[in-house]
């Protein structure tokens, strides 16, 4: 097809960026909470200003996300219908739960109190109402059986949305006296269901990878969100460990505290796992790597295994998997960059590839 006229580019644009938008894919959230769970993790050891960079981004970006996934809804309902839908693609809409608490949670660091306290409302809100719409619309609605063939990674988000409300009511819930009794239920309640979500989801992930055909291509980068929602169980067991005294908060807190280091040392455990199957899919099978917006799958695990070792070792008392966490950090940021340049350089010739169409 021949270049538009100079004139006509104006009017070219927003079809250009368009196309885009269409496409996006429900689970770009996980930029934003890769972003901020690594700027967590630098302002825990002390570096300031590159948190405070990273912040910046996770807030752009969340920014971003919502005019991008508003113009979607308005202008391309059919593929965010779609994206309900389909198995694979819509537990990716949770990403956007876990990136709002993620961001409150970096907002109580600055002390953004009231902040944080309005993006958990909306989170919960989003969070319970998701809870029972995407399981109903993507699985239990379809009519072809066995759904467990369709399961995969994303599956896992749903857990890491359930903790990142625990996270997130319980750094809340040492900070207002009044409502802290309702806090600390809120937290246990989503970091208990949180677990059981995760048995569910790693049960029928593990049939879905057992009984049937897995292509390399398939076993992609969301499959670190095994690792990831076990992490982000370990904060927000942390979190609760170190809650005021409430009714809820003292019933729970020594069982709490235990399950949070077996959950670690089962994050620890996957690591290796997850790095085999990366090799064996990119270097044994001969896929590809090239910049998917699911590589933020890969790059949130990596910062949410940092701040669980720092969290879990300060709230137990454990030097060694605080030393494991702070160290693990800069291969978590290390990865950020690389993935960031990517998705740079990704949009940008996407853009310049229309632009020519």
């Amino acid at each position: 097809m021949s270049r538009m006229p100079l004139g006509s580019v104006s009017l070219a644009r927003p079809s250009r960026v368009g196309g885009l938008v269409e496409q996006l894919t429900p689970g770009y959230f996980a930029l934003v909470m890769a972003s901020g769970i690594i700027s967590i993790g630098l302002e825990l050891r002390g570096f300031r200003w590159l948190s405070v960079a990273l912040f910046a981004v996770c807030i752009t970006a969340y920014v971003v996300l919502l005019v991008l996934n508003a113009w979607r809804f308005v202008a391309y309902r059919h593929a965010m219908v779609d994206d309900f839908k389909n198995p694979k693609r819509a537990f990716g809409f949770f990403t956007f739960v876990a990136g709002t608490n993620v961001l409150g949670t970096r907002a109580s660091i600055e002390h953004w109190y009231t902040l944080a306290v309005w993006l958990l409302v909306v989170s919960f809100a989003v969070w319970l109402v998701l809870g029972y719409v995407i399981p109903w619309s993507a699985v239990l609605s379809r009519s072809e059986r066995p759904v467990v063939a369709l399961a995969n990674g994303t599956w896992f988000i749903w857990v890491v949305a359930s903790q990142s409300v625990a996270v997130s009511a319980a750094g809340l819930e040492v900070v207002f006296a009044g409502p802290r009794a309702y806090l600390a239920v809120l937290a246990v309640l989503s970091w208990s269901v949180g677990v059981f979500l995760y048995a569910a989801s790693a049960i029928i992930v593990a049939l879905r990878i057992m009984l049937y055909d897995l292509d390399p291509k398939d076993l992609d980068p969301p499959y670190w969100v095994s690792m990831g929602a076990v992490a982000i169980t370990v904060v927000a067991g942390a979190r609760i460990v170190e809650m005021e005294s409430a009714p809820m908060a003292d019933a729970v807190r020594g069982l709490v505290a235990g399950f949070s280091v077996v959950f670690w040392a089962f994050a620890t455990w996957l690591i290796p796992v997850l790095i085999a199957a990366g090799v064996w899919r990119h270097y044994v099978r001969k896929v590809p790597m090239t910049y998917v917006p699911t590589l933020w799958s890969i790059i949130f695990p990596l910062g949410m295994y940092s701040v669980a070792g720092i969290y879990l070792g300060r709230a137990d008392h454990l030097p060694i998997v605080e030393w494991i966490g702070s160290n693990w950090l800069w291969v978590a940021l290390t990865a950020w960059l690389v993935v960031f340049v990517a998705m740079v350089r990704n949009v940008g010739a996407a853009l310049v590839r229309r632009d020519r169409t």
